[in-house]
């Protein structure tokens, strides 16, 4: 009798294990965890439209710095499935170190230009942002303008920007050496400092603010800052006191940079990951990025938002973004080289 007891009381508590077993594993099969350099309030609505049309929960980590070295540190164990991050600099850093898989995708291959994604689907871009001028508004004759002739000695006291290592510079530089090579690009750096109104310094916007300061004329600045200034009441009249430019419209275009995703290398949710990733670049998701953050959807089905649009067509440097990308470290060389951002 008691053996009979003791085995009855085995099988029901192998039963309970099982169906714990089998409940922690649909749990997880319902969730996504996402890394993410990219603000909250930029993505929370996207990513809360995604948990309402598909059930999946999505768990999200938001940091300005270190993912890369806490996915590189928690190893096949990470929790990561997709990495959510800005500039193509910091996309190389998980695909050099290895943190990523590739993916075969057809609806994103479809929703997202062959252009703005990795050759070996290692990245896939969800947004632009253009490295355009902002030009003071009163000056004339600015529609010819390109990156190159910022270091015409016309232009000298006459141009302002944050420092030439933030990863936005490094990547602008970075398609200057792509286009022109290694020497022209340091003599270009060399002529540029020349014409600074003063040391690199500040953000994107404090550049702005300086123009209607009246320290300069000129500067280099992401196009989303634009919209932001516009519709911040403590920087609508910076804003106010430039126009928009998008450089070298009359040659190869303006360099554009990028928000992309990445599968994780060692996603244990692979299945709900690529469910979002494709969630992403589809309308529903880049209408709102569009809306959200000012910045230009990718797929080319969805227009950029109202305000976006108004600013104008523009003609994008379809360059590789992989090739840009092999030439950031030579960038950085070059600006230590210059010591471009010394006074």
């Amino acid at each position: 009798m008691y053996q009979y007891f003791t085995t009855r009381f085995a099988l029901f508590i192998s039963l309970i294990c099982s169906f714990g077993i089998v409940y922690a594993e649909n749990k997880r099969s319902m969730e996504v965890n996402v890394y993410s350099y990219r603000q909250p309030f930029l993505i929370n609505p996207i990513l809360k439209a995604f948990e309402k049309d598909t059930g999946v929960k999505v768990n999200v980590i938001f940091s300005d710095k270190g993912l890369e070295e806490r996915v590189a540190r928690e190893g096949r164990y990470s929790p990561a499935d997709v990495i959510l991050t800005v500039d193509i600099s910091r996309v190389m850093e998980f695909v050099d170190r290895g943190l990523v898989q590739s993916l075969d995708s057809e609806i994103i291959n479809e929703n997202v230009p062959q252009s703005l994604r990795d050759t070996e689907g290692r990245w896939f871009a969800l947004t632009t942002r253009a490295r355009s001028f902002f030009v003071k508004k009163e000056l004339a004759d600015t529609e010819a303008l390109s990156y190159e002739q910022l270091a015409l000695k016309e232009y000298k006291g006459k141009v302002c920007m944050r420092s030439a290592k933030h990863p936005y510079n490094i990547a602008l530089i970075a398609s200057m050496i792509t286009h022109h090579g290694e020497v022209e690009t340091k003599k270009w750096l060399i002529a540029l400092k020349e014409n600074l109104a003063r040391k690199p310094q500040g953000n994107d916007r404090a550049q702005v603010r300086a123009i209607k300061e009246g320290l300069c004329e000129y500067s280099l600045g992401n196009s989303y800052y634009y919209g932001k200034m516009l519709q911040d009441p403590n920087q609508k009249s910076w804003a106010e006191a430039v126009k928009i430019v998008f450089p070298n419209q009359k040659g190869r275009g303006t360099h554009v940079n990028v928000s992309a995703m990445l599968l994780a290398k060692y996603a244990p949710n692979r299945e709900n990951a690529v469910q979002l990733m494709e969630y992403l670049s589809s309308e529903k998701a880049q209408r709102m990025y569009a809306e959200l953050n000012m910045e230009y959807p990718v797929n080319h089905a969805v227009a950029p938002s109202e305000l976006v649009a108004s600013w104008g067509e523009y003609k994008i440097d379809e360059v590789s973004l992989t090739e840009v990308a092999k030439n950031r470290a030579l960038a950085l060389k070059l600006v230590d080289e210059t010591r471009f951002d010394m006074p």
